[in-house]
């Protein structure tokens, strides 16, 4: 009796932990208004780096955090891109795990999904 008793509430304290972490795990940073993450712009000149990035990115084909289009010139708008090389308004960094955002590059209506 004493062991099912400690086996539910095992269950219950394991039960109100997965309710009490999964806003902290579903929450974003990403304010859509201005399409920021941590007050970085998610637009603009990009340039590629390999250390101290502003943003860690990850590819993703699904659920993306943000369609990006990449663009020649005039990156603007929320989610389009102009890969640079110099004088970039943001630094982003590929990595295939505990990335800050997930992309998705797409030809056409860039932004937060």
């Amino acid at each position: 009796m004493v062991a099912w008793v400690k086996y539910v509430l095992f269950l219950l304290v394991a039960l109100l932990l997965a309710i009490v972490a999964t806003p902290a795990l579903t929450e974003s940073n990403i304010n859509e208004e201005k399409c920021t993450y941590k007050d970085k712009q998610l637009y603009g000149k990009v340039e590629i780096v390999e250390s101290f990035p502003d943003l860690e990115i990850k590819v993703v084909d699904s659920f993306p955090d943000l369609k990006v289009k990449i663009v020649d010139s005039f990156a603007d708008d929320c989610g389009e891109w102009d890969f640079v090389e110099s004088f970039p308004d943001i630094k982003v960094q590929f990595v295939e795990s505990f990335p800050d955002i997930k992309i998705k590059f797409v030809d056409s209506f860039p932004g937060i999904p």
